[in-house]
């Protein structure tokens, strides 16, 4: 998307506010425009705006509240509202918000419009950079989030495997990186889950690889769970929990946000992407529950129930991606449910045995307004997966740690690599919060991106 920053020396400045500093803001004010603040009644409530005019019926500047910095509850994003509230033109900041490089991300993340099938004009306004922000990060970042964004919201008869595969081919394109993509026989010998999940679609299945970087760099494996769409399969969703299965594929769609940031920063990695790309329908051919396959790996998969398909693509796709030994191997998928209960909509868990990584990843979701919490890949609970009749099942029966069962799940898949992280992200914003539109989410990109950045710079 083309950038909000720019550079200008006439830009209207953005103050901000908080409860305890508005009367002092206040009294620095020219009078005319104190008693415009009076008569407006304004208060410095967060999110709240207010152009303040100049004598010549131009807006000398504006003001925009925020949390106070006691505040129990702040939200870094909040300035994330102004480009929906703020007329058109090119703004500065006047002074500091609570993070200044937060501000501007969010001031970009607030630009997006999903305008593919009705008309929905981004806003015209532009911000200068802050004092000691990086604009091209910001950029980068903000780009990446609008990929996933957009990706996600398509719907599912635009945004099948096909057309995903399609997306990845132009962003390995955009950057001379290799693209491949496994289909038909060869997918169904070497990757039986990954084709069983798919195989009752009329829109075939496939994995997406796409290879970046100098082969001599540390070895990063992305693998993202791409379902364009989740009937359930024949364990069929009720049509509410159909609803916003287009998002089923958020994990794909968020990989691929990571993959730009990471070849437009020029990392110093050897990078791979492998997406699982599967519609899960109902039909004659569709795999049943009790069914058993003999995945990749060779472990022998029960299927407990034909809803729990996210895990059974991405076991392939681990499994390959194991077998290269890469120093750090990363999944991401919208996988459970229980991952909802426990947590929310707006907070993913993150599995990993590398304490050294949780500590950077937690650490960089802090940092990052991108918010995630470790949970654990507790080994008692391992147990629960075996199976009567094949060497797993992919449901448990219980309900248990949904979350759980389905990373322990996946842990069986990887041996070889040097760390592994797995995050179970929503990929979804339920209701408009600042800079998060409903609909589509780049959830824990941004965040395993930093931890990235740090390393391999």
């Amino acid at each position: 998307m083309p950038s909000v920053f720019e550079t200008s020396s006439t830009a209207i400045p953005i103050t901000f506010v908080t409860k305890a500093s508005w009367a002092q803001v206040a009294e620095a004010l020219p009078p005319a425009q104190r008693q415009f603040a009076a008569a407006s009644a304004y208060s410095a409530k967060p999110g709240s705006y207010l152009a303040l005019p100049a004598p010549d019926g131009t807006i000398a500047q504006v003001l925009f509240g925020l949390e106070d910095e006691d505040a129990r509850s702040r939200d870094p994003f909040r300035p994330g509202t102004l480009p929906g509230l703020l007329p058109p033109g090119t703004y500065r900041f006047a002074n500091a918000p609570h993070d200044a490089r937060l501000a501007a991300l969010a001031f970009a993340l607030g630009s997006y419009r999903f305008a593919r099938y009705r008309k929905a004009e981004r806003p015209d306004v532009r911000l200068v950079p802050p004092d000691g922000v990086d604009a091209a990060e910001i950029n980068r970042m903000a780009d990446a989030a609008m990929l996933a964004r957009d990706l996600i919201n398509t719907p599912s008869n635009d945004m099948g495997p096909e057309e995903l595969a399609a997306a990845a081919q132009a962003l390995a394109a955009e950057f001379g990186a290799s693209f491949a993509c496994i289909i038909g026989e060869e997918l169904k010998t070497n990757f039986p889950l990954i084709h069983a999940v798919g195989m009752a679609s009329s829109r075939a299945p496939r994995l997406i690889d796409i290879g970046w970087g100098d082969p001599d760099h540390p070895k990063v494996t992305l693998v993202g769970k791409g379902v364009c769409f989740d009937t359930g399969g024949l364990d069929l969703k009720p049509s509410s929990g159909m609803l916003i299965m287009k998002k089923d594929m958020g994990g794909a769609a968020n990989v691929l946000a990571l993959a730009r940031m990471v070849m437009d920063a020029k990392l110093k990695l050897r990078l791979r992407v492998l997406i699982p790309a599967v519609e899960n329908a109902v039909a004659g051919n569709a795999f049943r529950p009790l069914d058993i396959f003999t995945s990749r790996k060779g472990i022998t998969v029960e299927i407990g129930n034909t809803d729990a398909e996210g895990r059974l693509v991405l076991a392939d796709a681990l499994a390959l991606a194991d077998e290269e030994k890469p120093d750090l191997l990363i999944d991401l998928g919208t996988l459970t449910g229980a991952a909802r209960v426990a947590l929310g909509p707006d907070l993913p868990p993150f599995y990993t045995n590398d304490e050294t990584l949780a500590a950077d990843v937690a650490r960089c979701a802090v940092k990052e307004n991108d918010p995630l919490w470790r949970m654990p890949l507790w080994p008692p609970y391992d147990a629960w997966l075996d199976s009567k009749t094949a060497t797993i099942t992919n449901a448990p029966s219980g309900g248990f740690a949904g979350s759980i069962t389905c990373a322990l799940f996946l842990q069986r898949f990887v041996e070889q690599a040097g760390s592994w992280l797995h995050v179970d992200i929503y990929g979804w914003t339920p209701s408009a919060k600042p800079a998060r539109p409903e609909g589509g989410e780049c959830q824990s990109a941004r965040a395993i991106y930093k931890v990235l950045s740090e390393r391999y710079a």
